[in-house]
């Protein structure tokens, strides 16, 4: 034994194990009479926020709620929701927020494999839910939020939502973890094929992940975040303790609508906001009357796949300043961001999109990112042409899988988490994602990546979405096949955008193929190539 392990032990004095229940618990004691979240025309400062979430926490316990039970929630962004990443891991619990948008079959599915004993249900989504909760063996408790003006189901529980937290005892102390490494939440990936699969969180990676969206982000004492990205999504990439932690104010929305978006900007003068590229679009495109000018700059972090550069100039030009953020469910949402450099200032402005919309570097709290060839699992060399898989490892990585070992396993491999994204090192240790390996196509023996003649479609005028996969070709093997939806009043045929592609990228990366019509999404908003490469096979 060393001398600085010799009598040095951990003790109560100089060791706690990291839970992001800190923050609020900090938050509540800093800035008691702040506003930290605003509903409408409802306000809550941290001294209740706090209160409300212990008495939360303590209803759970006097329900038979404890450590490690699972707790599901569906509710669109309101205080319930946000209450519940404090109240449900206070009572020693796991968190399951479910994505709004889900059938009652993945719902059924997603309460019996996560084992859920209580699912707190705002009335809107009473009708789905309860269908789901039709077809369980065992039924979990139900608690009811009530929506004044939006109920649109009856009441199916057995508590309404602020009955049964009154319940509970502000002074009942929370159930801290004891290891750092005890499950926070549980999220299921939006597959498209398949069942989904349940990714563990830990309190240690919630609390760095936190940390590091606050730093990557600029998020302070001072920021407005406007809730336009779902909670349910990674915790709300985590922003839900990340806001707290730097005693900000939440603004809460019920739903992602640029009628609702750009007044509230302006009415509590938001800083900050993340949504997926989709909502950067539907920004972009929204009818002129709907659009406000803001006397301040809105930072908007952007995830997902890479947003195309015109969206990031568009954005800009309508006084938002977007940062590129890049992650997955297995990540606790963001693990890299796109750092701006100073060098990039004389940039014109599609030349520092262009810059902007790489995946860049690996957050403070992360340990290493890598572009590795996945065979040898040794790093590409940093030339900015060399293909590898982008791999992670750290802190902020999920525990695994819930109930299943076999893809833990797999997704672990060589002591990297297996991204399943194929990117190029660029001489300044920027990462850039290329595609989806399944997404990569390969014609004539040539790798063509779908984000790139992505890139130049959504720079087309007339295109308002766009997305490529591969179509079977005898000859060539596969080619291109582009799947498009114009703007409104815009119109473009097939032999029109052809002849733009041609025009701004190497010929034998041009589709072949123009389809248009909707693009068909998942239900966290992203775009189902998987079902359009089987409509390529009916062509």
């Amino acid at each position: 034994m060393n001398i600085f392990e010799r009598d040095l032990d951990k003790n109560a004095a100089n060791y706690a194990p990291l839970t992001p229940l800190s923050f609020l618990a900090r938050a509540a004691t800093v800035y008691p009479d702040k506003t930290a979240i605003i509903d409408g025309a409802r306000l809550i400062v941290y001294r209740d926020f706090y209160a409300r979430c212990r008495r939360f926490a303590s209803a759970l316990r006097k329900n038979g709620i404890g450590v490690g039970d699972t707790v599901a929630i569906i509710a669109p962004n309101t205080p319930p929701l946000l209450e519940a990443h404090y109240g449900v891991p206070g009572a020693g619990a796991v968190i399951n927020a479910l994505n709004t948008r889900l059938d009652a079959g993945t719902i059924r599915f997603i309460l019996e494999h996560g084992e859920a004993k209580l699912i707190v249900v705002d009335r809107v989504f009473a009708d789905v839910v309860g269908t789901a909760l039709d077809g369980l063996e065992r039924r979990p408790l139900v608690v009811d939020i009530d929506n004044p003006g939006n109920e649109t189901g009856a009441a199916l529980g057995d508590f309404e939502y602020e009955a049964f937290i009154a319940q509970g005892d502000e002074h009942d102390a929370w159930i801290l973890p004891d290891d750092e490494w005890q499950a926070i939440s549980l999220n299921y990936t939006s597959g498209t094929t398949g069942n989904p699969k349940g990714v563990v969180y830990h309190h240690r990676g919630a609390y760095l992940n936190a940390l590091g969206n606050a730093l990557a982000f600029g998020v302070n004492s001072s920021s407005v975040y406007l809730w336009t990205l779902p909670m349910f999504h990674c915790n709300g990439w985590t922003y839900t303790w990340a806001v707290t932690a730097a005693g900000g104010t939440h603004v809460c929305l019920r739903a992602v609508d640029p009628a609702l978006i750009f007044p509230a900007i302006a009415e509590h003068r938001v800083t900050h906001m993340c949504g997926a590229p989709i909502v950067l679009n539907m920004l972009i495109n929204a009818p002129d009357e709907l659009k406000r000018t803001f006397p301040h700059t809105v930072e908007a972090a952007t995830g997902g796949a890479a947003p195309p550069s015109t969206v990031i100039s568009r954005m800009e030009q309508m006084g938002f300043h977007v940062v590129h953020l890049y992650g997955l469910t297995e990540t606790y949402g963001p693990a890299t961001l796109c750092a701006w450099q100073d060098a990039w200032d004389t940039l014109d402005t599609d030349a520092q999109a262009q810059k902007v919309a790489r995946q860049g570097v690996r957050y403070q709290t992360l340990e290493d990112t890598q572009v590795i060839d996945a065979h040898s699992m040794r790093s590409v060399p940093p030339d900015g042409e060399t293909i590898g898989e982008l791999m992670i490892r750290g802190n902020t990585v999920m525990k695994g899988y819930l109930k299943n070992p076999a893809a833990s396993r797999e997704a672990f491999a060589g002591g990297w988490f297996h991204t399943g994204d194929l990117a190029v090192m660029h001489p300044d240790s920027y990462a850039e994602v290329k595609d989806r390996a399944k997404d990569i196509i390969i014609s004539g023996g040539e790798n063509i990546s779908s984000l790139e003649v992505e890139e130049v479609l959504y720079k087309h005028p007339a295109v308002l979405e766009a997305a490529v996969v591969a179509r079977p070709d005898d000859y060539w093997g596969e080619t291109p096949c582009a799947f498009v939806t114009l703007k409104p009043g815009n119109e473009a045929d097939v032999d029109n955008i052809i002849a733009y592609c041609k025009g701004n990228m190497a010929h034998f990366k041009v589709p072949k193929t123009v389809i248009f019509g909707d693009l068909p999404k998942t239900s966290t908003g992203k775009i189902q190539k998987v079902v359009l490469r089987e409509r390529t096979r009916d062509l």
